[in-house]
């Protein structure tokens, strides 16, 4: 006898409660707060998105412009606003807005701080800029005088691609490969917006086509050749598994570092790391002895090769995922929607996407790293290793619940406008202090599967240790592949592991925030939970609604003391190690 398809599907996988039994939430719940600032907040959102809309051409004088007066504005009228008279939430709104507000005229700056610089390289690159703005600006393109405009920006980068392509590097000097990889980005961005401007008027205006079509190819195919000789010439990284990156300096690291309301140096925080990762290391050569082996790494390999039959991987994330959801319930260790178990769906990354992204990502859904039948054979064991179940079992419940998805859930129904406030030290963070709580409680029942959850706790460590060292030019790319292989990755998942970090797609200092996060929220937990102020369940939802933003706003909520206009960052959350003694020579 055949089962009906759901049916036969249920008996294969822990099946979900149906719809219906998720009721709606209680009338109180539904009540709106009454909060000021929240509303200006909304509308600055809302009058943003609007704006980049019509101002999407990057780097673009007009869009500058535009978004600098915003923002000038805004934070103007917030100044209207009496702090002092305000409520807890509304006072901390009010410090977050005016600080989101600072931080983005600073990105404004360092921006366009970034294009100056690659400007030698892309002569008549300003000009190209201005026409593709106009179209934006509802300007009616004249068919002749776009010619000639893309015609002389033609000439011009043809002028510094004839002379690179003669002499190499000889041609640029001081240019690094960083900010020639830069400048063949803005090559591309802008390439692909001409299409679109060119595409709008092409054949709708029968002079402009007959002017601006062989114009626009020759500079189009000028552009792909003159952005590839630069990745090629210059930048050395002509293959696309080569990883350049753009190091920021320690200055800009110091910057983010107090945007993120963490007082500590670049090098305190690589201290923490080490000290992070020398806990690790012990714990690993314990759990290894349980399993019979007196090498960590050898234990680690057995591990690695416990890894699911192809096909059978979506069924093991099931699994994992109601595991870890029975836990916390039967601990009452925070409040779960029975919606938010129900409202994920499962993609499998590409192995294209597996290139930036060998493990799992979340958030609203969980994409699932697995190898395909068509990835080479060596390829395809490595990432066969590296997701393996006891890897898996520590990731799981890091992109769905606890972690991401149930943040995700959250801040769409609980003070959603701190959504614009949003940072990794929040949102790794939480996602990563659940893999040191759960440690603590128990949740590894084996020796293999705390292997699993120290595996990825170094990895945090490490992160930390090759992201700043990296910014800080101290680390290149391939010495941060070669300590994550030392910290037990597969090569090409530690390639694509600094690919990710450093591809331009995450800011500098995003790797750093899953450790630092995790440890900002364990540092609290232990304070408020320690001194009896709350239990666990009342600590974790009132954290999941409050919304994003810095743990250290975070804690300053949790204990009524919104910040002061005055207010800087001096939590030290994590007491470091002594600092090694140099011997002197």
């Amino acid at each position: 006898m055949r089962l009906a398809p759901l049916f036969a599907l249920c008996l294969a996988l822990p099946c979900a409660p149906a719809w219906s039994d998720a009721p709606p939430p209680a009338l109180a719940e539904l009540q709106p707060a009454n909060q000021r600032v929240a509303v200006m907040v909304e509308r600055w959102a809302a009058d943003l998105e609007a704006l980049e809309h019509v101002h999407d051409i990057a780097n673009g004088p007009r869009r500058q412009a535009a978004l600098r007066a915003f923002h000038q504005g805004w934070l103007q009228r917030l100044g209207e606003l009496d702090a002092s008279g305000l409520g807890s939430e509304d006072r901390l709104d009010h410090y977050l807005f005016a600080r989101e507000l600072t931080r983005r005229l600073e990105e404004l700056d360092f921006e366009a701080k970034r294009l100056a610089e690659a400007m030698p390289l892309l002569p008549g690159f300003d000009a190209l800029l201005e026409l593709l703005e106009a179209r934006r600006a509802l300007d009616y393109q004249d068919g002749r005088a776009s010619a000639d405009t893309l015609d002389r920006v033609r000439r011009s980068l043809a002028e510094r691609q004839e002379v690179i392509a003669r002499d190499g590097a000889k041609a640029a000097p001081g240019v690094k490969p960083a900010l020639a990889n830069r400048a063949a980005a803005l090559l591309d961005g802008a390439r692909d917006s001409l299409k679109a401007w060119h595409d709008f008027y092409a054949e709708f205006d029968p002079r402009f086509t007959w002017w601006s079509r062989q114009p626009h190819e020759a500079l189009d195919g000028l552009m792909k050749d003159y952005a590839g000789l630069l990745r090629e010439r210059l930048a050395g990284a002509s293959d696309p598994e080569t990883i350049v990156g753009d190091p920021i300096g320690r200055e800009a690291l110091l910057a983010d570092l107090r945007h993120e309301m963490i007082p500590y140096t670049p090098e305190e925080l690589v201290r923490l790391a080490e000290a992070e990762l020398a806990w690790t290391r012990t714990e690993l050569v314990k759990a290894a002895a349980e399993m019979g082996f007196a090498d960590w790494r050898a234990a680690l390999e057995a591990v690695k090769q416990r890894h699911p039959e192809p096909g059978e991987q979506p069924r093991l994330v099931v699994e994992l995922a109601n595991e870890a959801v029975a836990f916390l319930r039967a601990r009452d260790l925070l409040t779960i929607p029975e919606l938010a178990t129900q409202d994920w769906r499962m993609n499998m990354l590409s192995p294209e996407a597996q290139l930036q992204a060998p493990f799992f990502l979340g958030g609203k859904d969980v994409w699932v790293a697995y190898p395909t039948a068509g990835m080479p054979h060596e390829k395809k064991l490595m990432s066969l290793r590296g997701n393996n179940r006891h890897f898996s079992r520590a990731v799981v419940h890091h992109e769905l619940i606890p972690g991401h998805h149930l943040q995700y859930f959250m801040n769409q129904r609980h003070q959603p406008h701190r959504r614009e406030f949003g940072t990794p030290f929040w949102t790794e963070g939480w996602a990563l202090y659940w893999e040191f709580r759960l440690w603590d409680l128990g949740f590894a029942q084996t020796p293999e599967d705390r292997i699993g959850m120290l595996f990825w706790r170094a990895h945090r460590a490490a992160r930390i240790q090759f992201s700043l060292g990296f910014h800080l030019g101290q680390m290149s790319p391939q010495q941060a592949i070669d300590l994550l292989v030392a910290n037990g990755h597969e090569r090409e998942n530690a390639a694509a592991e600094v690919r990710r970090s450093f591809a331009g797609d995450y800011p500098p200092i995003y790797q750093a925030a899953y450790m630092l996060g995790g440890l900002q929220f364990q540092a609290l937990q232990r304070e408020l939970m320690g001194g009896g102020a709350m239990s666990e369940r009342e600590f974790h939802d009132r954290i999941l609604q409050g919304g994003p933003m810095p743990v250290e706003l975070v804690r300053a909520r949790l204990l009524d003391t919104p910040p002061t206009a005055e207010f800087e960052s001096s939590w030290r959350f994590y007491a470091l190690p002594p600092e090694p003694r140099r011997t002197r020579r």
